[in-house]
């Protein structure tokens, strides 16, 4: 924390970062999570409209053999032509309702982790320097730093990855089928795919994956840490309005958090589309990151970037406009 958030009293306070609107709500007001978590499952519904088309050509570039695509423009244009519309949604009912869970408990939690971090770590550590140095503290206008912002984003990620890695199980699985005639298809959607691999491997096998989940959503430290320098730059080097500061915040640190997440995230697809009987070819995370590097080195790590991070932009940006805009109006005063 920087030492302007340690004020004398007779300080004008400093104007509020758009993203601290939620924030500071849930960090001066006990009874408020449930906002979180309400505003969360329009955060998810909006992710998916705008998102998933991306993410279908995005797995599978990511699990496809090395010479089925040529690139994310065919993956996109063999799909359309084979299977339609429908192809580039396929598998979007378990992220429809999961992304609405998801995003509900993700930022849910992550506001609760922000209030709990702030009252409990860095509040009493501001009070303790400014006790040392014999100033006052102004605790109405103390702010969770970048770094806690991360450290909250990061364990709100291992929270939700409890629901997330069955949801993707499931989607990756019915992303990777191509074949057009759904006769043909292993699964017939995904609460056939879901019945199936409990039936054959019960709760563990819907759980296929939950490390390698655990292990992409640790990346949410620079999602959330960035969400907020940049909502605090805008906000002071700007005159944009609050839902555009949260639109481009969104974005820019989404794809932020793709840079860094990528290669795990690759890793994760190949783990989750692998087969879960004797076959099996990557029994553990290493296995299967060493796999992609023996088939394509380093390039490996990257197969399918474009798509998502163009995704990233749009859909995260639309879906923290939603967060943010439904949290600002659940918290005016009635």
């Amino acid at each position: 924390m920087s030492a302007d958030a340690v004020k004398n009293e007779s300080s004008p306070p400093p104007r509020t970062a758009p993203n601290d609107a939620t924030t500071e709500t849930v960090v001066n007001r006990k009874g408020g999570n449930w906002k979180g978590f309400v505003a969360g499952v329009f955060s998810g519904i909006t992710k998916l409209a705008v998102g998933h088309p991306f993410d279908t050509i995005k797995v599978r570039l990511q699990t496809s053999t090395h010479d089925q695509f040529k690139g994310p423009v065919d993956a996109l244009m063999q799909t359309l032509r084979k299977e339609g519309i429908n192809g580039i949604y396929k598998g979007a009912t378990p992220p429809l309702i999961g992304w609405m869970c998801m995003d509900s408990l993700m930022l849910g939690s992550l506001t609760l982790y922000r209030r709990l971090l702030n009252e409990h770590v860095f509040r009493p550590y501001f009070v303790k320097q400014a006790r040392l140095s014999q100033r006052s503290v102004d605790l109405g206008q103390s702010k969770l730093p970048a770094f806690g912002h991360g450290i909250a984003g990061m364990a709100a990620g291992w929270t939700v990855s409890f629901v997330a890695a069955p949801v993707e199980h499931i989607k990756a699985r019915l992303q990777v089928q191509y074949q057009a005639d759904k006769s043909k298809r292993q699964y017939a959607g995904p609460i056939d795919c879901a019945k199936k691999i409990y039936g054959g491997h019960g709760v563990r096998g819907l759980y296929h994956g939950l490390l390698a989940t655990m292990i992409f959503r640790t990346s949410f430290f620079f999602w959330w840490s960035t969400y907020d320098i940049f909502s605090r730059q805008f906000e002071q080097r700007t005159s944009m309005s609050t839902p555009a500061i949260n639109f481009w915040a969104g974005g820019l640190s989404a794809q932020v958090f793709w840079i860094f997440s990528y290669p795990s995230d690759v890793v994760k697809q190949r783990i989750m589309t692998d087969p879960l009987d004797q076959s099996r070819r990557f029994p553990r995370w290493r296995d299967a990151a060493a796999a992609i590097y023996r088939e394509s080195g380093f390039r490996g790590y990257w197969r399918g970037f474009v798509p998502c991070f163009l995704r990233a932009f749009p859909a995260n940006a639309m879906a923290l406009v939603a967060f943010e805009g439904v949290m600002r109006t659940l918290n005016k005063p009635t």
